[in-house]
């Protein structure tokens, strides 16, 4: 059949265009001068929510999603970025993440230790807290010992936060992390909703802190008792095999209600501090990390490492820091510690509870 009259010209004829479009690519990107900043909260399934005009009367979630000049780049919660499309939050509406921010501070994961894959956990987080129960379950010190490692890495100060103390004793545990010089603070379930909330909330004010805990220690209700006004919702220990069951899926930054008494407009109220609920893991990879990283969270041993060979790994026969520690510079103890650190990126999961048994916990 006929498509064109038998007049037709050039004008008439339509061009199908190449199969990657008629306009040529450019590597100029816009660069969306306009765009606002937000805060991601959380990630679901390539949507974000975004917290836009933080501590303004403006204040609200947007959820977005990544643009495509993002490419293959990440986004994580704790995240800053920039936003253009419709920044409303009303419902249905869908912003694009167009930049975002250098980050301060990234913690990240493997599934295990033969994993090339890492993980990152949260970016821009100020604090790492710990979760162990002392009692059901039993504490895990190399699982411990093992996170104590990601957060030296990461640049971010450790927490130990002990639960269910009604249950166990908190000195054992505590006694073996003394030379480390850590933060603590024990607390006991039937005190969370009162004094042992607040004994929590201050070492969190206006810090942005990671929860981290495997499975069953009580990470989740602790959070809940942090921050009352939003519940998430929590499970019990398995009675045959002491383990915890995943009830937290997406990790999730909650803001702190301010202290009592706070003025309204102050600085404490408009920024108390950030819990970042995690999901519960019963693994925690340690091949992504540098073990030659985590002596610089050691500062009164790590002048004693200058005369170490090449490579060190502060674990062997030359190890220079044996004499240093022998003359008096550091505590013996503090070296035990670094070795142990160390030693736990090479211990599997598995050997968890063997790692218990030796030593009597």
């Amino acid at each position: 059949m006929r498509r064109y009259g038998k007049d037709a010209d050039e004008d008439d004829i339509r061009n199908r265009p190449g199969r990657k479009g008629s306009r040529p690519r450019t590597r100029i990107r816009p660069k969306h001068e306009d765009a606002d900043e937000g805060m991601i909260l959380t990630v679901d399934r390539g949507r974000l929510t975004c917290l836009v005009d933080a501590g303004t009367k403006r204040e609200r979630e947007v959820t977005a999603m990544k643009a495509r000049e993002l490419g293959r780049k990440g986004v994580v919660v704790g995240d800053i970025v920039h936003l253009v499309g419709d920044l409303s939050g009303e419902p249905d509406t869908l912003a694009r993440i167009v930049r975002v921010e250098e980050r301060t501070s990234v913690l990240r994961r493997t599934a295990d230790d033969d994993d090339p894959y890492e993980r990152i956990v949260v970016a821009n987080a100020d604090q790492l807290a710990i979760v162990t129960a002392l009692a059901d379950p039993e504490p895990r010190p190399r699982l411990i010992d093992r996170c104590l490692v990601a957060a030296y890495d990461a640049g971010m100060e450790p927490l130990l936060v002990l639960t269910k103390s009604d249950l166990a004793s908190a000195e054992p545990l505590l006694e073996s992390y003394a030379p480390l010089g850590i933060t603590y603070v024990v607390t006991r379930r039937d005190e969370l909703a009162t004094a042992g909330a607040e004994a929590v909330r201050e070492h969190l004010r206006g810090l942005s802190t990671v929860f981290i805990g495997h499975s069953g220690v009580g990470k989740t209700t602790l959070v809940n008792a942090l921050v009352p006004q939003h519940q998430r919702i929590t499970g019990n220990v398995n009675a045959v095999t002491g383990r915890g069951r995943h009830t937290t899926v997406s990790a999730l930054a909650l803001r702190l209600p301010p202290p009592p008494g706070t003025k309204p407009g102050s600085k404490k109220a408009l920024d108390p501090g950030w819990v970042i609920d995690t999901p519960g893991f019963r693994s925690f990879g340690l091949s992504h990390i540098d073990p030659s990283r985590v002596i610089h969270a050691f500062p009164d041993l790590e002048p004693g490492t200058e005369d170490c060979p090449r490579a060190c790994s502060h674990d062997e026969k030359d190890c220079a820091l044996d004499a240093w520690v022998a003359d008096g510079h550091a505590d013996p103890a503090r070296l035990y510690s670094l070795r142990r650190l160390l030693a736990s990126r090479e211990t599997r999961e598995g050997e968890h509870e063997r790692d218990q048994e030796r030593e009597g916990g």
